[in-house]
């Protein structure tokens, strides 16, 4: 093999003046070395070589070639694929259609994963590999990791997860020749290794306490047993439900998503007074304190926005569910931007779509996506050996079964 790339470079050689020149013959070097290659396969799949008089009397032989170009590193080349009168003929070197199947798919799949329209792969395929890519096609190939998502979606769990967060991203879907608005409602827990992990994503359009009596029998039924701290922003019917199928589980309302829904009552002149009157009561030391804040917040405020007192006074008890753990669980339970931290991510992905054909079509964009985002989530939460520390001292046997 040396001895014959060392002739190749000294013909080469005597031939090159430029750097185009080179370019140029190894292009050339590389079509001719496939056409050898191509009907080499063919005297093979025949039986006999060209011109061979023993194919006069074959039931099968060449009927003549047909055009194919291939993407190579040097460009574009043309090449006849050999032919026989059978059809039968298939080339290993360059498969039929195609450069290799793997590989169209896996461009296809992975351009789809990060967000670009159909159009914008058919373009990408026709000048990278010259093929042409219809919609349907990329349909279909997408379609394949369908069993892969669904497969997902039911894979085992942990027996104990420490916290989850619940949060929803809104996408428009199309049904019945309307576009409707359609949640994927995601889980996303902190493991006992302190790892965020996405347990499930579920799509629907109205969510309520049966909705969610479904999720949470899902996560049961795949090996949940138990569930320590659950965090949420105002998910209707989600209290009910995770209290029915885990009873000991503790709830924390999302306390910026509450500031952030008492803002819709105040006007502008007045928000950062209110905001400043509130961090009192979520930034207190202690529940007392928070009590007093509260009280002190209803007396400057309470005639004037007598609806974010009663909001606050309905969600008090999960709202100030924190004040019972040390600061660095505090820290991370208050507030649910974990989650919507994941959802971000997936919007810089789904921001090029104005609307998704079918659920399975959303599916698949989140899937891979939350696939990728996912590569990325190497490192425990920060802290989190104090917090799981602090998590066995308060949860008990919970536990500490688990830590053992």
């Amino acid at each position: 093999m040396q001895n014959v790339k060392n002739r190749l470079a000294a013909e080469l050689a005597k031939e090159c003046k430029s750097m185009d020149d080179v370019h140029s013959l190894l292009k050339e070097l590389f079509k001719d070395t496939i056409q050898k290659v191509l009907d080499a396969e063919m005297d093979v799949h025949l039986g006999y070589e060209k011109h061979d008089p023993i194919g006069d009397h074959s039931s099968n032989n060449r009927n003549g070639y047909s055009k194919k170009t291939v993407q190579t590193q040097m460009g574009q080349t043309e090449i006849k694929i050999p032919r026989d009168r059978n059809g039968e003929f298939e080339p290993q070197i360059i498969k039929k259609y195609e450069t290799t199947a793997n590989e169209v798919e896996e461009q296809i799949i992975a351009m789809y994963a990060k967000g670009m329209s159909t159009r914008d792969i058919e373009d990408h395929m026709r000048d990278i590999y010259g093929i042409e890519v219809s919609a349907t096609m990329v349909s279909k190939v997408t379609d394949k990791i369908l069993p892969m998502i669904a497969e997902w979606q039911a894979r085992p769990l942990d027996r104990v997860y420490p916290v989850i967060f619940l949060d929803a991203i809104h996408f428009k879907v199309r049904k019945d020749n309307r576009i409707i608005n359609k949640a994927a409602y995601s889980v996303l827990a902190i493991n006992m290794d302190g790892q965020k992990e996405i347990l499930g994503i579920w799509i629907g359009e109205h969510e309520s306490a049966s909705f969610w009596l479904g999720v949470c029998n899902d996560l049961k039924n795949r090996g949940v047993e138990d569930i320590l701290i659950a965090c949420k922003d105002g998910l209707s019917g989600f209290s009910e439900a995770i209290n029915t199928v885990f009873p000991r589980t503790r709830i924390q309302l999302c306390v910026i998503h509450q500031i952030r829904n008492s803002m819709k009552y105040v006007s502008y002149k007045e928000q950062k007074a209110v905001i400043a009157d509130l961090k009192k009561i979520y930034q207190a030391l202690t529940l007392e304190e928070a009590e007093y804040a509260f009280e002190e917040f209803k007396d400057k405020w309470g005639k004037k926005h007598p609806i974010i007192i009663k909001s606050w006074e309905n969600n008090w008890l999960e709202l100030t569910a924190y004040f019972e753990y040390p600061c660095e669980i505090r820290k991370m339970i208050y507030t649910t931007n974990i989650i919507e931290g994941y959802h971000r991510q997936l919007r810089k992905v789904t921001k090029t779509k104005t609307a998704y054909p079918t659920d399975d079509a959303l599916r698949k964009i989140i899937y891979l996506a939350t696939e990728s985002i996912s590569k990325k989530w190497t490192m425990p939460i920060r802290e989190w050996r104090n917090c799981i520390s602090q998590l066995a001292i308060y949860f008990g046997d919970r536990i500490q079964s688990e830590i053992a």
